[in-house]
């Protein structure tokens, strides 16, 4: 009887050891994980505007001669404005039937080609707005204005965005009483929308169009050892 109550008891003080063993490995290491947002403001130096011209004729070819005949007229005057041929792109070409009220029949067709540009001289996008307008575009959208290092700008904001994680662990850690350690993991949550804060708007040939400032924006997700 007392070789079976060792042995019982040695079983139990086994089992209690593996349990001990496995609620360990199962903790795991401890940390904290954070966000960090990365903020860089700047100033556009380049405007993209996109600019169409639609024309409708009784037929296919007449539509598209046209409306050829009126792009020429609006690509030769972004060129007289100073902009060069690598800035001027084909977006689309279209050819569509204007059908009569019943759907029987096609009375008419429709021409439309459009074609972005790029100007680095944003003070010249109002002229260039009313030059196209004046040579024949009826589609105008835009202005997009970014700036030509956004590369550059973008890494700006990632090492904020790691700057500002690193700042809210510290005070988490502080405020927990626990020791901030080694970076674990770094997640970058991608690039926010780029935002445009305009200023005071100067006046131009035709539309105004104001500079005002772009943010570019990074998010991250940081964890961190802690002792």
């Amino acid at each position: 009887m007392r070789r079976l109550r060792i042995l019982a008891l040695g079983a139990v003080l086994g089992a209690l050891a593996l349990c001990a063993s496995a609620v360990g490995a199962a903790v795991g290491p401890r940390t904290i994980t954070v966000n960090g947002i990365g903020i860089v403001t700047s100033v556009p130096n380049q405007a993209d505007f996109t600019f169409g011209v639609s024309t409708n004729r009784g037929t296919a070819a007449d539509a598209l001669t046209a409306n050829a005949r009126q792009m020429t007229k609006v690509i030769g005057v972004l060129k007289t404005l100073g902009l060069a041929d690598r800035s001027i792109q084909t977006a689309q070409i279209s050819l569509s039937p204007n059908m009569n009220r019943a759907g029987t029949a096609v009375v008419s067709y429709t021409a439309t080609n459009s074609v972005t540009a790029r100007t680095t001289n944003i003070s010249t996008s109002g002229k260039i707005i009313d030059g196209v307008v004046r040579a024949g575009a009826n589609l105008v959208g835009g202005p997009s204005l970014t700036a030509s290092d956004q590369q550059t700008l973008s890494r700006k904001a990632l090492r904020a965005a790691i700057a500002d994680a690193r700042a809210r662990a510290r005070v988490i850690a502080a405020a927990a009483h626990v020791t901030l350690g080694r970076v674990r993991s770094v997640t970058e949550a991608g690039q926010g929308p780029i935002t445009s804060s305009p200023v005071a708007a100067k006046s131009f040939a035709a539309a105004p169009v104001a500079a005002g400032t772009i943010q570019t924006e990074v998010d991250v997700t940081v964890t961190f050892d802690i002792g």
